[in-house]
């Protein structure tokens, strides 16, 4: 499987099959995970000492919570090319496609792209897992990105 470095160093002329950078998508990927792994909130006290909560309001999805935000504000910032790849990987590792399936299914997302790509991908579940198998079907691996950063 290619890192990104491979990816890029082939040497070849063929252009990229991606606008947007594996670490990138690596990144949503990640942070998506920690978004995924948040509980309702249950805290009965809000206003209490965090420590005597054990900390348990960390693990709850707020809706101030800084994850969201990260992830919101990355994603906006991205390019329009680059947020289409990104909602076209979650849509390749969701379904039964192959890498052949790439460019009909980049044309699709290119026609549904709008504003609220964040939103729309923050609440599809899975999402982390999709753009994995995404990436892993055109022959990506985030190892090198996580082995950094987990």
């Amino acid at each position: 499987m290619k890192t990104s470095r491979q990816a890029a160093d082939t040497g070849s002329d063929e252009p990229s099959v991606l606008t947007i950078s594996p670490e990138q998508v690596c990144f949503v990927i990640v942070k998506a995970r920690e978004f995924d792994a948040k509980d309702v909130v249950t805290d009965p006290d809000p206003a209490s000492n965090p420590t005597d909560d054990r900390d348990a309001a960390v693990l709850e999805d707020h809706a101030d919570d800084p994850v969201v935000e990260e992830l919101t504000s990355f994603i906006g910032a991205m390019s329009e090319d680059e947020q289409i790849d990104l909602v076209a990987l979650a849509w390749l590792g969701r379904d039964d496609h192959t890498a052949e399936d790439w460019a009909a299914v980049r044309e699709e997302a290119t026609e549904a792209h709008n504003r609220r790509t964040a939103a729309y991908l923050l609440g599809t579940p899975l999402i982390a897992d999709f753009l994995e198998e995404g990436l892993s079907l055109l022959g990506y691996s985030c190892e090198e990105f996580e082995a950094g950063r987990l």
